[in-house]
């Protein structure tokens, strides 16, 4: 089963899709933020089109736990996914994966001018690695 995973942000949106074996993640675009309910649209559009099961969304909490604004935001676009289909939608804690994606572009060698740009797709790529692999893990 092919798993969509979503990085939500205020400007942009990352998307990553996964294999047909729900083995590995792979980015799949960058969408600006228009507004909720178009980027929930949008997001259940690729769901279907890439024929996804499942859609993870990234939701970061502080260091005790503790929601934050931008995990309000994301349980907002939950709800607002949720209205546009009917795939099972689950939130996968992100809190720090903007850092390991920055690390993960180093160790791939990407250049100091590429790194510069947003990280939004990679980012969303971390969350549904780690999500695929807590997953295999059980």
């Amino acid at each position: 089963m092919r798993v969509l995973a979503i990085d939500p942000g205020e400007k942009r949106i990352g998307i990553a899709i996964s294999d047909p074996t729900g083995t590995i993640a792979a980015p799949l675009i960058v969408l600006q933020h228009i507004s909720r309910s178009v980027d929930a649209a949008t997001i259940a559009d690729l769901a279907q089109t890439n024929q996804a099961g499942l859609v993870v969304i990234g939701k970061s909490l502080d260091e005790n736990g503790t929601p934050t604004p931008a995990s309000r935001r994301a349980d907002r676009l939950v709800e607002a996914i949720r209205l546009q289909c009917d795939l099972p939608l689950i939130t996968w804690d992100e809190s720090f994966i903007t850092q390991s994606a920055r690390q993960a572009s180093l160790d791939m060698g990407v250049s100091r001018r590429k790194r510069r740009g947003h990280m939004d797709d990679l980012a969303a790529t971390v969350i549904l690695q780690t999500y695929l692999d807590a997953i295999m893990e059980k």
